[in-house]
């Protein structure tokens, strides 16, 4: 039987112990971050979650042992997401405020070639700093719009030289490179985390926080209309279902005419408007002095609301446009129809 060295059996020993002592353990990817960038982010994580950096084997061995010890199997699934050079990160924070916290502290790389890029790597329009030479010639050749303005290399427009996922060429990094665009990240990469029996992975984590917000403040006005229009109190409904009530008792009063305190001055305003709607085909020697001061005001307040000549010729110039829209579309769907 090989004899394991006592330095490895410490080493599981504490291991497990860190995993036992958090409710949320990730492993993440330390392969290729350098030293310093890999010391500012332990400065970055102090106080907020503890870093181990270990051998792949030491980190199952410690795993499967905290997994046997807390009588969690479900924790051994984190094994399946070592890979590379794989450290312990363990916390308190949840793995979605965890994931989000390492994203926002990876740093810009310089281009390297076989490298696959983590988004869209656009060469920006304007000036440059290089000189005439060579180098123009390869961009050309790679379609990026360069030339020569007043003695150094000018990008015409904004030209997008690779996507998500693609990998950078030997030629494009020298491009790149000598641009000063920094196309890589340098950081942590969580490749899983464990929290209350379920395993997380980054495509899981990686939320759009923006659009879950919209899709949240869209499902309450939702459930709030949902609950009003069905007389379902809540604490946050009620107010305006007994709102709602009201207003439709009132308007039912008004117009049965019953007069209450809080319909009296609907039922008399509507009662007025009658009146003088009664008036202005009466003779004008029937009328009093009154009267037809308040049909001259009605008269005046018409007029003013009235549009002008310059508004109804704009109205039907947008009326116009609809309707030429609305025939164009219609001929759009006509021939994607018959082709």
């Amino acid at each position: 039987m090989a004899h394991v060295a006592e330095w490895k059996k410490k080493e599981v020993e504490e291991l497990a112990k860190i995993i036992k002592s958090y409710p949320v353990i990730a492993l993440v990817d330390v392969a290729d971050v350098p030293a310093y960038p890999l010391s500012k982010m332990r400065e970055k994580l102090r106080g907020k979650a503890l870093l181990r950096v270990s051998r792949n084997t030491l980190i199952e061995l410690a795993i499967k042992r905290a997994a046997q010890e807390l009588g969690k199997p479900e924790l051994e699934k984190l094994i399946e997401h070592i890979q590379g050079g794989t450290g312990i990160l363990a916390t308190e924070m949840n793995p979605f405020k965890l994931y989000k916290l390492l994203e926002e502290s990876k740093t810009p790389a310089p281009a390297k070639p076989d490298v696959p890029v983590p988004r869209d790597v656009v060469i920006p329009a304007g000036p440059t700093s290089i000189a005439p030479g060579p180098l123009v010639g390869e961009m050309q050749a790679l379609g990026i719009p360069a030339r020569i303005e007043k003695g150094k290399v000018s990008i015409q427009k904004d030209y997008t030289v690779l996507k998500a996922g693609e990998v950078i060429t030997p030629q494009l990094a020298r491009i790149l490179n000598a641009l000063g665009i920094e196309p890589l990240e340098v950081g942590l990469n969580l490749l899983a985390a464990y929290e209350d029996g379920l395993v997380y992975t980054p495509e899981v984590l990686a939320i759009d926080e923006s659009t879950y917000i919209e899709m949240l403040q869209k499902a309450y006005m939702q459930a709030f209309n949902l609950s009003v229009n069905t007389a379902y109190p809540t604490a946050q409904t009620i107010e305006a279902i007994i709102r709602k009530a009201y207003l439709g008792a009132k308007n039912v009063a008004v117009e049965a005419g019953y007069i209450t305190k809080d319909t009296v001055a609907d039922i008399f305003g509507r009662a007025f408007r009658v009146v003088l709607l009664i008036a202005q085909n009466l003779p004008e020697e029937l009328l009093d002095e009154k009267t037809k001061e308040l049909l001259n005001q009605q008269a005046q307040i018409a007029v003013a609301a009235q549009p002008s000549q310059e508004e109804k010729v704009e109205e039907a110039e947008e009326e116009e446009e609809e309707e030429e829209a609305g025939e164009e579309e219609a001929l759009a769907g006509l021939g994607a129809l018959f082709g």
